[in-house]
């Protein structure tokens, strides 16, 4: 698949198949035939007897692999005989589209329209629109056209109400009904209890939910329902907004567990949800054990959920966000039914094109070795990118060091901010790493087109042009992010742990030579650039924060040299 594409969506079909890895294969095996997919995660259950897919691509080639899939498993699932702890209609039950990037909700849910239309027509399966895809507000909520299940459609699609949007108002029993539509990202997460009862997962499932439990007269559980003026049950909203809950038992694990669909993670965030079904839980004499998630997640929600435990222990956030994600599993109990892998459970880290940071997975001693080779990059731009991520790294230190330094827990706050800040600069700066070569590279690729046209040789000028355009950009940019990183510098070296000011001075040192050795990129890359006025802006602002580095660096210098005497 490209790493470049205009525009990229999501496609997440759940098959109500979990035990058959045979069966599952079958379907996965179309999906990654199909040209322009990237099948990036297979999350089968054998208690809920159902596998949940995920894949991204164009739209064209997202309907194309999703419409295969559809016809694959109507093939090779018979639902006359599907078992299982989840909710389902069908072979395919459900299959939503997520815009991802370059793309509209709108232009998503056309697209849902389309497949629907097409696997109605050429496949006999009726299908159901719903969320974005769908019109009538009465049939956009999944569980209110999935009840009845599987088993009660024979009857339901007959209903005036219920006729399928594309297809026969007919209920085939082999391949049953699929339901197509867009929403955005929903994150499927389950909450693992110290208990076998449905019911009490249940009860702690109504608890938070967003639609809670029905009202009853007295007794909540065998009380009358407590109706409004149209003759409608009336609701006691539950704790949680755009979550979705039911409580159910996993034999595979021999526990209950909450299980949830979090239909916007920015309302209630995976962290959120887990703290508050583990207050709920406790209310009821119930440990929450462990969670367990359903196909992938972003990766900022990881981040966000390591942050917001370090802050419940008032410790330091900023650390590494390999450490942020593994308090996030720890905190979670992600990892308590098996292995959590980040590498292929986030979706970041799934889209990730490895050839763009070959350079900074290598091992120290790899990074040294292939830049004494006799290939000319990395040269002075990266490593001027490295030297200040080393600089901001070590300042870094000094804030946590600060953070967690006996006698100073009242403080722990105003260093964590300044550790924060130092981790953003040094993740940048390492991405500038690779990004400094990925630009030479693309020099040396202009430099290699043909030229036998005159429109050939023009092209190629402009190529280059642009090439050395960036190429003057990105030393120009590891310039003025490590300019921010001495502020923090500094500011350890006077206040942070007086134990570690020597950190801080060498920090300086990275720093200033970083900035001093990307203006030299900048200047003998801006000697190719046609365009002198941006050139000459360039350099003249190079030169200035070139200055106050070396400002930066002396002040910096005082400082340190002044406390060890």
């Amino acid at each position: 698949m490209s790493s470049v594409n205009n525009k990229l969506i999501e496609c997440v079909p759940n098959f109500s198949e979990g035990r058959d890895m045979n069966v599952i294969k079958q379907i996965t095996d179309v999906i990654e035939s199909t040209d322009g997919i990237r099948l990036l995660n297979v999350d089968p259950g054998k208690a809920t007897n159902r596998t949940v897919v995920t894949f991204v691509g164009s739209p064209e080639a997202v309907c194309e692999a999703a419409f295969s899939a559809i016809k694959k498993a109507a093939e090779v699932i018979d639902m006359s005989k599907h078992k299982g702890e989840h909710p389902r209609m069908g072979a395919t039950d459900v299959c939503p589209l997520i815009p991802i990037s370059g793309i509209s909700m709108e232009e998503t849910a056309e697209y849902a329209k389309r497949l629907g239309a097409r696997v109605g027509k050429e496949l006999g399966i009726p299908v159901y629109l719903y969320e974005s895809a769908q019109s009538n507000p009465a049939r956009k909520n999944l569980s209110v056209i999935r009840a009845g299940e599987y088993e009660g459609f024979f009857k339901k699609i007959k209903l005036p109400e219920w006729k399928p949007d594309f297809g026969k108002d007919e209920f085939p029993a082999r391949s049953g009904a699929t339901v197509i539509g867009a929403r955005d990202f929903l994150v499927a997460y389950n909450i693992n209890l110290n208990t076998t009862s449905v019911r009490r997962a249940n009860a702690i499932a109504f608890d938070v939910r967003e639609t809670g439990r029905v009202k009853r007269e007295g007794n909540p559980v065998t009380g009358k329902i407590v109706n409004d003026t149209k003759g409608n049950p009336v609701y006691i909203p539950g704790t949680l907004k755009s979550v979705k809950a039911i409580g159910w038992y996993i034999e595979e694990y021999g526990i209950a567990q909450i299980s949830m669909n979090l239909t916007n993670i920015n309302i209630t965030p995976v962290h959120i949800a887990f703290d508050e079904v583990s207050k709920k839980a406790a209310e009821r004499g119930i440990r929450v054990t462990g969670s367990e998630l359903v196909g992938l997640i972003p990766l900022q929600s990881l981040i966000d959920a390591g942050i917001y435990f370090l802050k419940k222990q008032k410790r330091s956030t900023g650390v590494s966000e390999k450490e942020l994600i593994k308090i996030a599993i720890k905190s979670l109990g992600l990892d308590e039914l098996g292995p959590f892998k980040p590498e292929e459970r986030i979706i970041e880290y799934l889209l990730k094109d490895s050839s763009k940071s070959r350079l900074i997975n290598m091992s120290l001693s790899g990074f040294a070795d292939e830049t004494a080779s006799e290939s000319p990059a990395p040269g002075g731009g990266s490593i001027s990118a490295y030297m200040g991520a080393l600089g901001a790294a070590l300042g870094t230190m000094v804030a946590n060091l600060s953070s967690h330094k006996p006698g100073w827990d009242e403080r722990w706050e105003e260093f964590s901010q300044w550790a924060e800040k130092g981790q953003h600069i040094k993740s940048e700066l390492v991405s500038l790493v690779d990004e400094d070569t990925n630009a030479f590279n693309k020099i040396m690729t202009a430099l290699g087109l043909p030229k036998t046209t005159d429109e050939e040789k023009k092209s190629r000028t402009a190529a280059i042009q642009e090439a050395t355009k960036y190429a003057t950009e990105v030393p120009f940019k590891v310039m003025q992010v490590t300019l921010r990183s001495m502020d923090i510098i500094k500011a350890m070296a006077e206040t942070g742990n007086p134990n570690s000011v020597t950190d801080a001075g060498v920090g300086a040192l990275c720093a200033r030579s970083a900035v001093m050795g990307a203006y030299l990129n900048v200047r003998v890359n801006a000697q190719g650039l046609q365009d002198r006025a941006f050139a000459d802006d360039i350099i003249k602002k190079g030169e200035e924060l070139q200055m106050k580095a070396q400002q930066l660096e002396a002040a910096i210098l005082k400082i340190v040299t002044d406390k060890l005497k």
